[in-house]
């Protein structure tokens, strides 16, 4: 075995503490609103998604919320079906079509969603002091800077 994986050590790896992170909180947060409305994590940031960024595609949903492909589509489908998402055609180009919250149950249920989600963020940061606060954003957003370049310098290798 090589020196390298000899000291690996999965519980101190960055990636697997923020997906760790990441899955934990999610998972929190869905509590509300999967009892309560019966949306799953992906339907969530879908619908959070559309409510902040109107008219989007869900190619374009699929990368602001840096989320699977598939799960989208299946995520989308069954928010039409529920009558919280509303599909039209763009106005330029009729192959695409744009997606948008629906006036009533899905704009609703957005506002009423949101503060449930902003409330568990809260909680969570109560652990932290504002100091921290502000040093955790500063550090979240070098490390997704990073992340994105080194990702986008990957895919230019051969």
């Amino acid at each position: 075995m090589s020196q390298d994986l000899k000291h690996f050590d999965l519980e101190h790896f960055l990636p697997y503490r923020l997906s760790l992170l990441s899955n934990t909180v999610s998972e929190g947060i869905s509590l509300a609103y999967r009892t309560a409305y019966g949306l799953s994590v992906t339907e969530w940031r879908v619908i959070a998604i559309l409510g902040r960024f109107p008219g989007l595609t869900a190619s374009q949903i699929r990368a602001r919320g840096m989320m699977d492909k598939v799960a989208v589509s299946r995520a989308v489908a069954k928010l039409v079906e529920k009558e919280l998402v509303a599909r039209e055609d763009h106005e330029e180009d009729r192959r695409r079509v744009l997606l948008r919250l629906t006036k009533d149950k899905g704009r609703t249920l957005f506002r009423r969603v949101v503060p449930l989600a902003m409330h568990y963020e809260e909680q969570l940061l109560t652990s932290l002091s504002a100091s921290e606060r502000s040093q955790l954003d500063a550090l979240l957003e070098k490390l997704q800077a990073a992340a994105l370049a080194l990702n986008a310098s990957d895919q230019e290798q051969p």
